[in-house]
Protein backbone atom coordinates (compact mmCIF):
# COMPACT_ATOMS: atom_id res chain seq x y z
CA UNK A 1 0.00 0.00 0.00
CA UNK A 2 1.24 3.46 -0.90
CA UNK A 3 1.87 6.00 1.80
CA UNK A 4 -0.09 9.19 1.54
CA UNK A 5 1.99 12.31 1.66
CA UNK A 6 0.68 14.68 4.28
CA UNK A 7 1.71 18.27 3.76
CA UNK A 8 3.59 19.79 6.62
CA UNK A 9 1.95 22.39 8.82
CA UNK A 10 3.83 25.16 7.06
CA UNK A 11 4.67 24.67 3.41
CA UNK A 12 7.60 26.16 1.59
CA UNK A 13 5.24 28.24 -0.52
CA UNK A 14 4.10 30.12 2.58
CA UNK A 15 7.72 31.05 3.29
CA UNK A 16 8.29 32.35 -0.23
CA UNK A 17 8.85 36.09 -0.37
CA UNK A 18 8.51 37.86 -3.69
CA UNK A 19 11.09 40.51 -4.42
CA UNK A 20 10.90 42.97 -7.26
CA UNK A 21 13.97 43.62 -9.35
CA UNK A 22 14.68 47.06 -10.78
CA UNK A 23 13.09 46.39 -14.16
CA UNK A 24 9.86 45.18 -12.49
CA UNK A 25 9.84 48.30 -10.30
CA UNK A 26 10.34 50.43 -13.40
CA UNK A 27 7.46 48.72 -15.18
CA UNK A 28 5.19 49.23 -12.17
CA UNK A 29 6.19 52.89 -11.82
CA UNK A 30 5.38 53.48 -15.48
CA UNK A 31 2.11 51.57 -15.14
CA UNK A 32 1.21 53.80 -12.17
CA UNK A 33 1.84 56.93 -14.25
CA UNK A 34 -0.37 55.66 -17.08
CA UNK A 35 -3.06 54.47 -14.67
CA UNK A 36 -3.11 57.88 -13.01
CA UNK A 37 -3.32 59.61 -16.40
CA UNK A 38 -6.15 57.33 -17.53
CA UNK A 39 -8.02 57.88 -14.26
CA UNK A 40 -7.82 61.66 -14.72
CA UNK A 41 -9.18 61.25 -18.26
CA UNK A 42 -11.91 59.01 -16.82
CA UNK A 43 -12.94 61.64 -14.29
CA UNK A 44 -13.10 64.21 -17.09
CA UNK A 45 -15.21 61.78 -19.14
CA UNK A 46 -17.56 61.28 -16.19
CA UNK A 47 -18.01 65.03 -15.86
CA UNK A 48 -18.87 65.25 -19.57
CA UNK A 49 -21.44 62.47 -19.15
CA UNK A 50 -23.02 64.28 -16.19
CA UNK A 51 -23.08 67.55 -18.17
CA UNK A 52 -24.68 65.73 -21.10
CA UNK A 53 -27.30 64.32 -18.71
CA UNK A 54 -28.14 67.79 -17.43
CA UNK A 55 -28.23 69.37 -20.88
CA UNK A 56 -30.24 66.52 -22.41
CA UNK A 57 -32.91 66.94 -19.76
CA UNK A 58 -32.91 70.70 -20.24
CA UNK A 59 -33.05 70.36 -24.03
CA UNK A 60 -35.97 67.94 -23.94
CA UNK A 61 -37.83 70.18 -21.47
CA UNK A 62 -37.26 73.19 -23.75
CA UNK A 63 -38.46 71.23 -26.77
CA UNK A 64 -41.57 70.08 -24.88
CA UNK A 65 -42.47 73.72 -24.21
CA UNK A 66 -42.19 74.53 -27.92
CA UNK A 67 -44.37 71.65 -29.10
CA UNK A 68 -47.65 71.38 -27.18
CA UNK A 69 -48.68 68.10 -28.84
CA UNK A 70 -45.56 66.23 -27.79
CA UNK A 71 -44.97 68.12 -24.54
CA UNK A 72 -45.50 65.33 -22.01
CA UNK A 73 -43.74 62.69 -24.08
CA UNK A 74 -40.71 64.93 -24.66
CA UNK A 75 -40.36 65.79 -20.98
CA UNK A 76 -40.58 62.10 -20.05
CA UNK A 77 -37.93 61.35 -22.67
CA UNK A 78 -35.71 64.03 -21.16
CA UNK A 79 -36.08 62.52 -17.71
CA UNK A 80 -35.30 59.06 -19.07
CA UNK A 81 -32.18 60.27 -20.92
CA UNK A 82 -31.01 62.18 -17.84
CA UNK A 83 -31.50 59.13 -15.60
CA UNK A 84 -29.79 56.84 -18.12
CA UNK A 85 -26.76 59.12 -18.44
CA UNK A 86 -26.48 59.47 -14.67
CA UNK A 87 -26.60 55.66 -14.28
CA UNK A 88 -23.85 55.33 -16.90
CA UNK A 89 -21.76 57.97 -15.11
CA UNK A 90 -22.22 56.14 -11.81
CA UNK A 91 -21.19 52.80 -13.33
CA UNK A 92 -18.19 54.47 -14.97
CA UNK A 93 -17.13 56.09 -11.69
CA UNK A 94 -16.22 52.94 -9.77
CA UNK A 95 -13.58 51.44 -12.10
CA UNK A 96 -12.06 54.90 -12.56
CA UNK A 97 -11.96 55.40 -8.77
CA UNK A 98 -10.27 52.02 -8.27
CA UNK A 99 -7.75 52.80 -11.02
CA UNK A 100 -6.97 56.16 -9.43
CA UNK A 101 -6.52 54.60 -5.98
CA UNK A 102 -4.25 51.92 -7.49
CA UNK A 103 -2.04 54.53 -9.11
CA UNK A 104 -1.93 56.83 -6.07
CA UNK A 105 -1.13 54.04 -3.62
CA UNK A 106 1.48 52.52 -5.92
CA UNK A 107 3.24 55.85 -6.39
CA UNK A 108 3.18 56.42 -2.61
CA UNK A 109 4.49 52.89 -1.97
CA UNK A 110 7.51 53.37 -4.24
CA UNK A 111 8.21 56.86 -2.98
CA UNK A 112 8.17 55.78 0.69
CA UNK A 113 9.20 52.12 0.30
CA UNK A 114 5.91 51.08 1.94
CA UNK A 115 4.94 47.42 1.46
CA UNK A 116 1.48 47.87 2.95
CA UNK A 117 0.60 50.62 0.46
CA UNK A 118 1.93 48.38 -2.31
CA UNK A 119 -0.39 45.58 -1.22
CA UNK A 120 -3.27 48.04 -0.91
CA UNK A 121 -2.61 49.32 -4.42
CA UNK A 122 -2.83 45.78 -5.81
CA UNK A 123 -6.10 45.36 -3.92
CA UNK A 124 -7.48 48.38 -5.78
CA UNK A 125 -6.21 46.96 -9.07
CA UNK A 126 -8.00 43.69 -8.30
CA UNK A 127 -11.19 45.63 -7.52
CA UNK A 128 -10.84 47.55 -10.79
CA UNK A 129 -10.57 44.41 -12.90
CA UNK A 130 -13.22 42.57 -10.90
CA UNK A 131 -15.70 45.42 -11.49
CA UNK A 132 -14.86 45.55 -15.20
CA UNK A 133 -15.20 41.75 -15.45
CA UNK A 134 -18.57 41.62 -13.70
CA UNK A 135 -19.82 44.51 -15.81
CA UNK A 136 -18.63 42.74 -18.97
CA UNK A 137 -20.50 39.55 -17.99
CA UNK A 138 -23.66 41.57 -17.27
CA UNK A 139 -23.38 43.32 -20.63
CA UNK A 140 -22.84 40.00 -22.46
CA UNK A 141 -25.99 38.61 -20.80
CA UNK A 142 -27.87 41.76 -21.76
CA UNK A 143 -26.70 41.43 -25.37
CA UNK A 144 -27.70 37.76 -25.38
CA UNK A 145 -31.20 38.70 -24.17
CA UNK A 146 -31.48 41.34 -26.89
CA UNK A 147 -30.28 38.84 -29.50
CA UNK A 148 -32.80 36.24 -28.31
CA UNK A 149 -35.56 38.86 -28.33
CA UNK A 150 -34.73 39.86 -31.90
CA UNK A 151 -34.77 36.22 -33.03
CA UNK A 152 -38.10 35.58 -31.30
CA UNK A 153 -39.56 38.75 -32.81
CA UNK A 154 -38.31 37.76 -36.26
CA UNK A 155 -39.82 34.29 -35.94
CA UNK A 156 -43.18 35.61 -34.76
CA UNK A 157 -43.32 38.18 -37.56
CA UNK A 158 -42.29 35.51 -40.07
CA UNK A 159 -45.12 33.21 -38.97
CA UNK A 160 -47.80 35.78 -39.80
Amino acid sequence: MKEMLVPSEESTIDDFELKLNESAKGFLKEAAKWAYFLSILGYIGISFIVLAAIFAGTLFSFMSNMSREMGNMMSMGGSFITALYLIIATLYFFPIYYLNRFASNLRFAFRNNDSEKLAKSFGYLKSHYKFIGVLAVIMLCFYALIFAGVIIAAITVGLR
